[in-house]
């Protein structure tokens, strides 16, 4: 139950962090910089929401049951690691670690998707198709 609790936070929170990054690439094409400013913009919010759950996980934790001492130590835990290991340095490194790849789209997929393709792993900038040789 605690992995699930977590679970659920977790993407929430990354999805809100990673579509931010995504508006920022999407505008200048650089992909480190779309980190710094994607963390930039949202860290603090972030940060703020997973402290204050944290806090109430720990108040829940000095409650006189037992099983609820252990759900709500287990998930302050949680907390605290997601926001501080995963949201604050694996992301980020990972994001800037894979580059361009991060926001490339196959064009089957974005059809599926009903949205336009990206072709940022040939170099071209996202939201921008291809341009084709004409004779």
């Amino acid at each position: 139950m605690v992995f699930a609790f977590l679970f659920g936070l977790s993407m929430d929170y990354e999805v809100f962090i990673l579509s931010r990054m995504r508006e920022e690439y999407d505008n200048t094409g650089d992909t480190n910089g779309s980190v710094i400013t994607g963390i930039g913009r949202t860290g603090r919010l972030v940060t703020s929401a997973a402290l204050i759950l944290f806090l109430a996980f720990m108040s829940l934790a000095a409650s006189p049951g037992t099983q609820i001492k252990v759900l709500a130590t287990g998930l302050a835990a949680g907390i605290l690691l997601d926001a501080t290991v995963i949201r604050a340095l694996l992301v980020p490194a990972a994001v800037s670690l894979f580059g361009q790849a991060n926001w490339w789209l196959p064009d089957w997929f974005a059809r599926l998707l009903r949205v336009p393709p990206s072709h940022a792993h040939e170099g071209v900038p996202a939201g921008a198709t291809p341009a084709t040789e004409t004779e």
